[in-house]
């Protein structure tokens, strides 16, 4: 009843589609381009520089699987417990939430496979646009993506500029450094308006605000008043950002019309997939709540502890599903057993049997991305979350927390809080910031980062007793290492 693999593979057709959408990620009309020779004269307009940029973009689709999971399957917030004869895997979702995971770990090896092959056509694409200065600092942008997941997930790894199959690891402080020359080397020549889905000025300095942020845990020394002025020039970017009415409202299903929004990667329910989360954390049951055409795989869950750090009065707890499930129709629903299909916010085992009573109900099942009803896919069309002004404005908080600032900082934090209806706090903590960026960002992919940087990661807590800090960086797989012997492991494996 579970998909066990749950990585999508597109075909080059749907990557050179949606992504590359200057208005709406539903208008999938662009040119296909199959072959494009750089004969010094395309691409010349930036239709035709979206066109031969599509593969780049398309590929951050897989984030979905290769960011998203390793990120929040890791935290405090998103666990994936062993239901019956279900998500089990190996051992592989247990290892995540258990801190136990190995450098043959499966997972962990497609989420190298997935940054370093989209690097290699970044980098391949870089010689097709070479004649159009302004392309290629668009994929130098692109690329830094790619390079901060692979500094956060992996810390010590090679920097490939070109179509070398082999190269050796570079420290962790190096390839800050890496990203940040090429950032700001390319930072002026980028779109400087709204672009839909693509690097423009705002989207490559939130990236180079976020590398700033990590500074203490990326390269051992702080840089908060760089965190602070970066991430400034995108809260009063001309482009003019505003916070939407509701967080959730970020998130529904045509979400490409937020204001809120910085960079979104677009998905469509028919022709870009990999937007699932419904599937992933549903009951099987729930195809009937939302008159879905496939039934979902009842797996990601929320801890008990997160769920319960959300006042009742905030309004982003609405992002979660607990208590008795109902058909569309109104009918209570039944689990597998039959018996009543109530979600319930703790349990004491990840690895529950059939025997377990609670193995199906067990944990608050998220619906932060609004669910597509009627949909006859298992992929929805809402565009995954990328940057939004709201982590702009804590990013921006924590750095003045950080430099003193402390009543600047607070006036960040509350405006938020009061956005979701709960009361401003009239002191701050880091602790505070911290547990705020938890409530806003849940199920975003910021938490491992955000827990990291707080020194929080290696906590012990419920289900998670390895605390050996080591497991704030992932190993380089070592199937990778095997072909590639110049590649060095990271301490602890």
């Amino acid at each position: 009843m579970k998909r066990k693999n749950i990585i999508k593979v597109l075909s080059v057709s749907a990557l050179s589609l949606g992504l590359i959408s200057l208005q709406s990620c539903t208008d999938l009309t662009e040119p296909v381009y199959s072959s494009i020779i750089d004969d010094g004269n395309f691409p010349k307009t930036d239709d035709q520089i979206a066109a031969v940029l599509g593969p780049a973009y398309g590929g951050l689709r897989g984030m979905t699987d290769n960011w998203f999971n390793p990120s929040e399957a890791t935290s405090d917030e998103l666990i994936v417990p062993t239901r019956g004869g279900d998500w089990f895997d190996n051992g592989d979702w247990l290892a995540y939430s258990r801190h136990t995971w190995t450098s043959q770990h499966g997972p962990i090896n497609g989420v190298w496979g997935f940054i370093f092959g989209n690097i290699s056509q970044v980098n391949q694409l870089m010689v097709v646009v070479k004649s159009n200065q302004k392309a290629v600092d668009e994929l130098r942008a692109i690329r830094a993506f790619y390079y901060f997941m692979a500094i956060d997930l992996f810390g010590n790894v090679p920097i490939v500029t070109d179509a070398a199959s082999n190269a050796g690891t570079k420290t962790r402080a190096e390839v800050y450094a890496f990203i940040e020359s090429e950032l700001n080397a390319v930072i002026p020549n980028l779109n400087t308006g709204k672009v839909y889905s693509r690097m423009n000025q705002d989207v490559a300095n939130m990236l180079l605000a976020k590398l700033y942020l990590n500074a203490g845990v990326y390269k051992g020394t702080p840089e908060w008043q760089k965190a602070y002025d970066t991430v400034n020039k995108v809260i009063t970017s001309p482009n003019g950002y505003t916070l939407s009415a509701n967080t959730l409202d970020n998130f529904v299903v045509q979400n490409q019309g937020s204001t809120e929004n910085i960079w979104a990667v677009p998905y469509d329910n028919f022709k870009a997939g990999g937007m699932n989360f419904q599937m992933r954390t549903l009951h099987y049951a729930n195809q009937r709540t939302y008159n879905l055409g496939n039934a979902p795989w009842n797996g990601f869950c929320t801890l008990a502890e997160f769920y319960n750090s959300f006042d009742s009065k905030d309004a982003r707890i609405k992002m979660w599903l607990t208590g008795q499930q109902y058909a569309a129709d109104g009918t209570p629903l039944l689990d597998a057993k039959n018996q009543p299909l109530a979600f319930v916010t703790d349990f004491n085992k990840d690895q529950m049997t059939d025997a377990d009573p609670e193995f199906q109900v067990a944990g608050a099942r998220s619906q932060k991305y609004e669910i597509q009803r009627n949909n006859p896919n298992g992929d929805q069309s809402n565009d995954l979350v990328v940057f939004r002004l709201a982590d702009a404005i804590l990013v921006r908080a924590e750095a003045a927390f950080r430099l003193g600032k402390t009543a600047e900082a607070l006036t960040g934090v509350n405006m938020i809080r009061t956005r979701s209806g709960i009361a401003p706090l009239t002191t701050l903590t880091a602790a505070d910031i911290l547990a705020e960026r938890g409530r806003e960002f849940a199920w975003e992919g910021w938490r491992r980062n955000d827990m990291i940087r707080f020194g929080t990661f290696s906590n012990e807590r419920k289900f998670m007793k390895n605390t050996d800090k080591t497991r704030e960086l992932f190993p380089i797989p070592q199937p990778r290492i095997d072909a590639n012997p110049l590649l060095k492991q990271n301490p602890g494996y």
